[in-house]
């Protein structure tokens, strides 16, 4: 039983965080992509070590790591949470000012410092379910950063409360707040073994309940189309221009299906990211995506073979295909660890918060954990709209995921 006079430091948390600019870099080299992070990410070590966390530190790469030790004589699996300091290279996250609509009555959320910036009912069908809660947005002018200050925030205020409340019996917990994983790096430089853990969920999803174990399969490809460039006072019969080739090929895609525009559920798609170049070479660059790591492979050669029909409408012009695995269906790794699963749900059945099945139409951090020996599904952290100017997040919601994280830690030691 959760203890019912228990006062949450989540949101203070969370809304203190969110003042941190943290946005990752996508074009950076480096790591963390951007050192600002880590201002946050210091901040962070102070405060696990104020509430009594052990074992804390920050490392090279910007990894913050703490343990809690286990109060039990059971042998529990050592079990993990994990969430990531960084936001989305999409919008700003500079001079966050976040605003609370305390007591949400229903309607649209027009944003004070953007009208034209609105959270529409319609459109957000999730807002059905917060009425009568209190309700934290942006002013209009940047993101957020729910996604994914808000798990750090449970993450704290879970262990928080598990240090104030001994008797809540529980295994070792190790926890880890990782940089720039909104650019997919955010496992580049975890260190499994070190970590310590044999199960981890990451602190990363959305709606209240959410529990999700699988993810597309992605591979990124990058097509370089070359040309033959001229002067172009003298190019006539000379020049084969790599824009038009590329052009060309864009214009084959299809226009009904395989892409994100179109698909859903489980379809997979191909999606042109960038376009970049000029006579002699332009680069087009794509992300794969399907359920099924199989159909990659048959979306890759779909692709090539609209590459080499445009190539060939062009004489003189060539290309390049290269493929780049970026990460695989965390689901093949879960079905074999199933308690990982079925922990997690029983946790939510018995906070009374109804469980919800779903897959990612995208990739997590767990993804990649998964593959690395750290089987990882991904739990609600309450925010929606992420990467977006309209981007917001529900108070109860986080202070249920608290307990969420809190009751879990309870169901792995009882079922040990």
């Amino acid at each position: 039983m959760f203890d019912p006079n228990y006062k949450f430091t989540v949101v203070d948390r969370f809304l203190k965080y969110v003042k941190f600019d943290t946005q990752s870099d996508e074009e950076s080299k480096t790591f963390p992509s951007d050192p600002k992070q880590l201002e946050l990410s210091k901040a962070l070590v102070n405060e696990l070590k104020e509430i009594g966390m052990q074992e804390v530190e920050i490392d090279e790469f910007g990894y913050v790591t703490a343990t809690l030790p286990s109060n039990t004589n059971k042998n529990v699996p050592v079990i993990g949470f994990i969430s990531h300091v960084d936001t989305s290279p999409a919008v700003t996250g500079k001079n966050v000012n976040p605003v609370i609509h305390k007591n949400y009555q229903g309607g649209d959320i027009v944003l004070p410092n953007d009208k034209a910036k609105v959270i529409d009912a319609a459109g957000n069908p999730e807002l059905k379910s917060m009425i009568g809660q209190d309700i934290i947005t942006t002013d209009g002018t940047t993101l957020l950063g729910a996604d994914d200050k808000a798990g750090i925030a449970e993450i704290m205020d879970a262990m928080n409360y598990m240090i104030k409340h001994p008797q809540v019996k529980h295994g070792k917990v190790c926890i880890c707040f990782t940089p720039d994983e909104e650019v997919g790096r955010g496992t580049e430089k975890f260190n499994v073994q070190k970590f310590g853990a044999k199960y981890a969920y990451t602190i990363d999803g959305s709606t209240q309940g959410e529990v999700e174990t699988e993810t597309f399969s992605a591979d990124a490809v990058v097509i370089k189309f070359n040309g033959k460039n001229v002067h172009p006072g003298y190019a006539k019969g000379k020049m084969v221009n790599s824009i038009k080739v590329a052009a060309t090929f864009l214009e084959l895609l299809p226009k009904e299906n395989l892409s994100p525009e179109t698909t859903d559920k489980r379809e997979g798609y191909v999606h042109p990211t960038s376009v970049n170049g000029n006579e002699s070479q332009t680069v087009v660059k794509f992300i794969i995506r399907d359920f099924e790591a199989d159909k990659l492979k048959e979306y890759e050669n779909y692709l090539k073979s609209l590459v080499e029909t445009a190539v060939a409408r062009h004489p003189g012009s060539s290309y390049e295909f290269e493929v780049i695995e970026q990460y695989r269906n965390m689901k093949y790794v879960l079905d074999q660890h199933p308690e990982v699963e079925a922990n997690a749900i029983e946790s939510l059945n018995r906070l009374g918060i109804k469980p919800i099945r779903s897959s990612i139409r995208g990739g997590t951090d767990g993804s990649r954990l998964s593959y690395m020996g750290l089987p990882t599904p991904n739990l609600f952290a309450g925010g929606h709209n992420f990467h977006a100017y309209t981007e917001y997040v529900c108070i109860q919601d986080m202070e249920a995921s608290v307990k969420n994280i809190v009751t879990l830690s309870q169901v792995w030691e009882e079922k040990s």
